[in-house]
């Protein structure tokens, strides 16, 4: 590990000693994470009339001067005209949501099944409710408006007044709370009880953990294709991938993903975090195997990465089969940002928010 204020990094010797095949993990378990689910995702996405595969970007100049022979970034600036992947997960745990009250089965999920008079004339209106940093929020908010549903978002304490305009603008009743995110999470978990929603948190807990599934694998859509741009490139997989993690739901979908096509094979996977919300990172270094919470208040420009406690979920797959876990300063988000927006001649010019590219910290 580096001293404070530098990246610091665990890795994971016992990753690839990890039987895959015999794994205990639930997100692995077949009938969680196979072809035919991502298949299910992927045409449950594409039936929305603003779906389009977003862009792979090619950093060609990048990998030379770095050494390595490739580099690719997946643009999600252009998911569903929202500038962020978290509705991928949040409109198919919306959409199960509704099939499961429907009593439907997950093969007939569509938008164009969901989002009928009929269909809200039987549910009789359903309100979606989350906490979030922003990104989450805003698709949940998207979902919700797109299948003619409500939706109520809770944002912790130092929320961007422009997020929270944005997620207004999708039609949800939205506020910002003087709580932090984790604590904000509970609050939206006591709202929804009491006031007859449904909870979509894309964190996972003892006791609530089905509806964090749909999401993660929700998000599986944006490996899918990136994976088919790749080996649309003929270049074959990638050997490194490297994955932001706030609660950790996202990495370990895009990890379970890769275990799923590539078993033993898989690429290289590395976990970033921001130091100031580094659960992962914090759980990975402790060694005993269990999930530790950062408290109290995350003062990060990474704002959709301060998340202080691991999902249920996400964590025994990152802890079995990450291969690396690093912790940044903020210093590394502002620089990863000004690299891919100032490339080197003959890249492509990449628009990214701190947490977007918190791979990229240097």
């Amino acid at each position: 590990m580096n001293k404070a204020g530098e990246l610091k990094y665990v890795a994971n010797e016992r990753a690839r000693k990890q039987e895959v095949e015999e794994s205990t993990v639930p997100f692995l378990n077949r009938e969680t994470v196979n072809r035919e689910t991502v298949n299910r995702v992927r045409r449950f996405h594409q039936s929305f009339p603003q779906y389009e595969v977003t862009p792979l970007h090619s950093l060609n100049k990048l990998a030379g001067k770095l050494g390595v022979k490739k580099i690719w970034v997946k643009d999600e600036s252009f998911r569903f005209g929202l500038n962020a992947f978290k509705v991928l997960g949040g409109s198919y745990a919306a959409g199960m949501v509704l099939a499961e009250k429907l009593d439907r089965e997950p093969a007939q999920l569509t938008f164009g099944e969901l989002n009928t008079d009929a269909v809200r004339a039987q549910l009789g209106g359903v309100t979606f409710v989350t906490a979030t940093d922003g990104n989450h929020g805003r698709g949940i908010a998207w979902a919700a408006q797109q299948l003619g549903q409500k939706s109520v978002v809770f944002m912790p304490r130092g929320s961007s007044e422009t997020r929270l305009a944005n997620i207004r603008k999708e039609g949800a009743d939205a506020s910002v709370t003087d709580l932090n995110y984790d604590d904000a999470v509970r609050w939206a978990g006591t709202y929804a009880a009491e006031n007859n929603g449904t909870l979509v948190q894309d964190s996972a807990w003892d006791g609530y953990e089905q509806i964090p599934v749909w999401i993660m694998q929700g998000y599986c859509t944006l490996i899918d294709e990136a994976l088919e741009q790749i080996m649309a490139e003929g270049e074959g997989a990638p050997t490194h991938v490297f994955l932001q993690a706030g609660v950790g739901s996202f990495a370990a979908s895009m990890l379970g993903y890769l275990l799923m096509q590539f078993g033993e094979d898989r690429p290289v996977t590395v976990i970033v975090e921001p130091d100031e919300a580094a659960c992962i990172y914090k759980s990975a270094a402790a060694g005993d195997g269990k999930p530790h919470a950062v408290e109290g208040y995350m003062p990060t420009i990474m704002a959709g990465l301060a998340c202080g406690e691991p999902s249920t979920v996400a964590w025994p797959l990152l802890r079995d089969y990450a291969d690396l876990y690093i912790s940044c300063p903020d210093y590394t988000a502002a620089s990863g940002m000004r690299i891919l927006g100032n490339p080197l001649e003959g890249d492509p010019k990449v628009i990214s928010g701190e947490s977007g590219q918190s791979g990229w910290a240097y």
